[in-house]
């Protein structure tokens, strides 16, 4: 697959937009500054909905409902628009439908919309030309249910559009953040013999060989980025490296502890809005310290709220004086084995022998082969706000993604959201890739340490 170079970091700020190759001027405020409105929508999946892209038990009961919850920056350039969602995975055409949607709703455009699931498990995957692939043999709404997911995005874009005329003014960032302690564990593991194997999964703390394991790589910061009209808190937005499961399949659809954490992080106070996002986490789990069980779910939950709490207790205020808006693209290339190849993929998904599993996960390769063969790249969007810097990465990015994103730059304070763009699965790095990690979820082959490397460093240049 060839690789799909930018010719230059667009760079967008202020009333100028263009391929240039240094660094734009700031967006200073408006004679009314910059403003801030918060919407937040029901997302839930009906019963009967698959979870996971593939999960054989589908949806037969809400333990709690999902949420897609965000924001809208205003200021004298066009709007920025921020959702986090409870959803396990938006890939391809869908991250496009919900990105333009939002875009509209908003008045802006495209790559200025930065959307990331959370990748709870037992929530949806959607990807629209998988979805129509599937339908063309038979197996229509075998991955998602199309007309819901169409009525999620119009009732969240109209959430959104209502919602910028209670805009408050936003005087003052806030950055801060806390350890979180006994959550994440990476799936890295040296066994006997030095065999290393990334086979530590979310619920392994049943395991004593895994339990008794360090933690290994992870970052154990939680950070929080808050917006404030004068002392007045108006909304948190909390990010931590981890997946986002303590059980799943079991005919639940949740948000899991995480979504837990946040929504009573919420009732503390209704007046702040409260979002939660996760971080780069393709090789971060709770499970050293998960066993699985029921009680385990709202232990972790409990955890991750003291770490939302102290991150909250911990922030330093700022004057927001500028917000900048940098993008760039890149891409990675396909899994490199020949079943990955895509006329391997069309016989699997055309075999009616097959499991659905099997051309499910046919499907999502071939709409991702094509929309590389379309030539469309990855767009990776940063928010500068002078102090802090907002980035989404694509997929299952593992954390050592996120950790580069920091040491690009050590003097600031850099949140990370993983799982925007998904098509990718897992984005291992070079180290994984050397230590021989595979799965049927990673969709990108070698090379990608290099090229998200680069994309970062075009859009955290000071």
């Amino acid at each position: 697959m060839k690789m799909i170079v930018p010719i230059a970091c667009l760079w967008i700020a202020g009333a100028s937009a263009g391929f240039v190759s240094g660094a734009a001027p700031a967006a200073t405020p408006a004679a009314d500054g910059f403003r801030l409105a918060a919407f937040r929508t029901d997302v839930t999946v009906p019963l009967g909905h698959r979870c996971m892209g593939v999960l054989p038990r589908k949806a037969e009961r809400i333990a709690d409902p999902l949420y897609a919850i965000g924001f809208v920056l205003l200021g004298p350039d066009r709007p920025i628009v921020v959702a986090c969602i409870d959803w396990c995975e938006i890939r391809n055409r869908a991250y496009d439908q919900w990105r333009d949607a939002l875009a509209e709703a908003a008045g802006t455009d495209r790559r200025r919309v930065l959307i990331s699931s959370l990748h709870q498990h037992d929530a949806p995957v959607v990807d629209g030309e998988a979805e129509e692939l599937l339908a063309s043999v038979g197996l229509a709404g075998e991955l998602f249910d199309v007309r819901f997911h169409e009525d999620a995005v119009r009732r969240t874009a109209t959430a959104l559009r209502d919602s910028l005329q209670d805009a408050r003014r936003v005087t003052h960032l806030g950055v801060g953040q806390a350890r979180v302690e006994q959550i994440a564990s990476n799936r890295r593991v040296v066994h006997p013999g030095d065999r290393v194997d990334f086979d530590r999964y979310s619920a392994s703390g049943g395991n004593e060989f895994h339990r008794n394991a360090d933690d290994g790589l992870i970052d154990p910061w939680l950070k929080t980025l808050s917006f404030w009209d004068g002392e007045e808190p108006l909304l948190a937005l909390h990010v931590y490296a981890t997946h986002p499961m303590s059980y799943y399949g079991r005919g639940e659809v949740s948000s899991d502890f995480v979504g837990l954490a946040r929504d009573r992080r919420q009732r503390d106070d209704f007046r702040v809005t409260q979002i939660y996002g996760t971080g780069c986490s393709g090789d971060i789990t709770a499970g050293k310290y998960n066993d699985g069980s029921v009680a385990a779910r709202l232990v972790l939950a409990d955890r991750l709220y003291q770490g939302m709490k102290a991150a909250w207790h911990a922030t330093r205020r700022t004057p927001l004086e500028r917000i900048d808006f940098r993008t760039t693209t890149f891409d990675l290339e396909f899994h490199e084995d020949a079943e990955f190849e895509p006329a391997a993929l069309e016989q699997t998904l055309q075999d009616a022998d097959a499991s659905v599993t099997a051309r499910i996960l046919a499907a999502m390769g071939l709409a991702s082969r094509r929309r590389q063969a379309r030539g469309q790249a990855i767009d990776l969007p940063c928010v500068d706000f002078g102090p802090a810097q907002l980035i989404v990465l694509p997929g299952e990015a593992f954390v050592g993604y996120q950790l580069m994103a920091q040491q690009q730059r050590p003097d600031s304070f850099v949140v990370t959201l993983g799982y925007g763009e998904c098509w990718t699965g897992y984005i291992p790095t070079d180290a994984a890739f050397a230590e021989r990690f595979n799965h049927d979820w990673r969709w990108v082959g070698p090379g990608a340490e290099a090229r998200i490397r680069a994309a970062l460093e075009r859009v955290l240049a000071p």
